[in-house]
């Protein structure tokens, strides 16, 4: 060929060093031990949980997935958890905001993995799973039932599995159909009406049918993904083939995720979340309530008597620790919200706490922009992304998606 041209030997050499970039080869040792970090295979056990004595009970677990996908624990019967954690859909629902027995002003949180959080909700408002699956029940506008009407509805339809796991049910003889401290005015008035030593007994089957469910969420699995298989190739010094493969946009996207973009910073690990709480500024939906995110979460897991620390408790005086060294208050708490997992993340849209995002480019577009928070102080800074990174950005989470 001319001197104006490449020789056929120089377009192997070009071909041969793009196809090596999309083996791995040139990402850089550090580069290798952060993606091999971000990996499955760095994934640990799954913690304990010294709050609940069941939650590696495998009839517990069994129990707890019956009472996960029964519609009779709520209040008119046509609610259960799997209503806005779908089975087929990562265990969430895919709407802006969950939808249950009314709307609620926050959308649902995936449950693959969220053993290992020491939080659990979007504000951090519970300190386990058990004391997290409580909450919708009595929740207004999601189960909306009452202590009481549970321990009505295990004692006629599930007394013998119960018992054999957790000890024979209470005299529930006088004991109204609903009762609870956070029913109607007169669910809670019937409440008060029973002497504290029923309202115990009582709570203590609640925190059971927590700790059931609670082991059972505790058993569903992140899926392995692409990238994981990529991860896993580039780790044994091998080039990544067929179903472990990557694009090179897809790689690129691995490059800035791990380096310019700074998304490594707080989705890191092998599920992609420092399980800490950041304000980024994300904005308010029109018409909802005032949201602190964990301002008020922090305060709420304090007041909560199902806590690491509460009478229900099966932990020790030593086992409390990221309960009792929490961070109380800052300025910093403000509208600062859990950072989700981004595993899964790009076939469950929309995004936020509140759906603010209909698609993965808004949110690129959000964290490059970094606006003012409506309160507090954002903890972005403005990042210059061209088109192609953004694409190539979002080409990545793909690889963690499937």
């Amino acid at each position: 060929m001319s001197g104006r041209g490449l020789s056929v030997f120089a377009v192997l050499a070009v071909l041969g060093g793009i196809l090596s970039g999309c083996g791995g080869e040139e990402f850089s040792e550090a580069d290798k031990a952060t993606i091999a970090s971000l990996s499955l295979a760095s994934l640990p056990a799954v913690p304990t949980d010294p709050s609940n004595r069941y939650a590696d009970d495998a009839a517990a677990a069994a129990f707890g997935a019956t009472l996960f996908f029964e519609q009779r624990m709520s209040r008119d019967g046509d609610v259960s958890c799997a209503t806005c954690h779908l089975i087929d859909r990562q265990f969430q629902d895919d709407l802006p905001r969950a939808k249950a027995v009314g709307l609620n002003n926050r959308r649902t949180m995936p449950l693959a993995g969220v053993a290992y959080s020491p939080w659990q909700f979007w504000d951090g408002r519970r300190d386990s799973l058990w004391s997290q699956a409580l909450t919708p029940l009595e929740e207004p506008v999601e189960h909306a039932g009452t202590r009481a009407g549970y321990a009505h509805v295990i004692a006629q339809h599930f007394a013998d599995r119960y018992a054999r796991i957790f000890g024979p049910l209470p005299d529930l003889s006088g004991v109204p159909e609903r009762a609870g401290p956070r029913g109607t005015p007169e669910e809670a008035a019937a409440w008060q009406k029973l002497d504290a030593g029923k309202r115990r007994e009582i709570d203590q089957v609640f925190a059971n049918l927590g700790k059931a469910m609670g082991a059972f969420v505790r058993s569903i699995e992140l899926p392995e993904t692409r990238f994981d298989r990529f991860a896993a190739a580039l780790a044994a010094g091998e080039r990544p083939e067929g179903d472990a493969a990557l694009s090179p946009d897809e790689i690129a996207g691995l490059r800035l995720f791990i380096g310019k973009a700074n998304c490594a910073t707080c989705h890191n690990g092998p599920r992609f979340t420092d399980d800490g709480f950041h304000n980024t500024g994300v904005p308010v939906v029109d018409g909802l309530p005032e949201d602190l995110g964990r301002q008020s979460g922090v305060l709420q897991v304090a007041e909560d008597p199902f806590n690491c620390e509460g009478a229900f408790s099966d932990a020790g005086p030593d086992d409390c620790g990221e309960f009792r060294f929490r961070v109380r208050e800052g300025p910093h708490l403000v509208r600062a919200y859990k950072t989700p997992s981004l595993r899964g993340a790009a076939a469950r849209p929309p995004y936020m706490h509140s759906g603010q995002f209909a698609t993965l480019d808004a949110v690129v577009d959000h964290y490059a922009t970094a606006p003012a928070a409506p309160a507090g102080q954002s903890e972005l800074h403005p990042l210059t992304l061209s088109e192609r990174e953004r694409k190539q950005l979002i080409a990545f989470l793909g690889t963690i998606s499937e």
